[in-house]
């Protein structure tokens, strides 16, 4: 995971160095929610994988209605994609939304062509 990933710690870089991506709080700030901005590092972090509710919420910590609440807003926003099968429902980052290049340079994440 990166330092983007909210629920985990970040550590401020030494002194001189410029610093990559954001801390925690300054995520919860831009983004005006906790839940939001852990499920946007958790997805910007594996943009090739696809997870589903309950999958995200044990990665989280979060509750289920909490997931799906946030998850509906930013697949409304079109920064999510949402796939159904059965009883799951999966959701990944959408890299056609114009938001997807200045989230992963948010969260300091490697750029899409250099990801296995």
């Amino acid at each position: 995971m990166t330092e983007c990933a909210i629920h985990y710690a970040s550590a401020d870089p030494p002194k001189g160095e410029m610093k990559q991506g954001f801390n925690d709080k300054e995520l919860i700030r831009l983004f005006g929610s906790t839940s939001r901005a852990m499920i946007l590092a958790l997805l910007s972090s594996r943009p090739h994988r696809s997870l589903y509710q309950r999958e995200i919420m044990f990665e989280t910590g979060l509750s289920l209605q909490a997931v799906q609440r946030e998850l509906r807003n930013l697949e409304e926003l079109g920064i999510l994609k949402k796939h159904e099968t059965y009883h799951r429902v999966y959701y990944q980052i959408n890299p056609t939304s114009s938001l997807f290049k200045p989230l992963r340079e948010i969260c300091g994440l490697p750029r899409r062509d250099s990801i296995p």
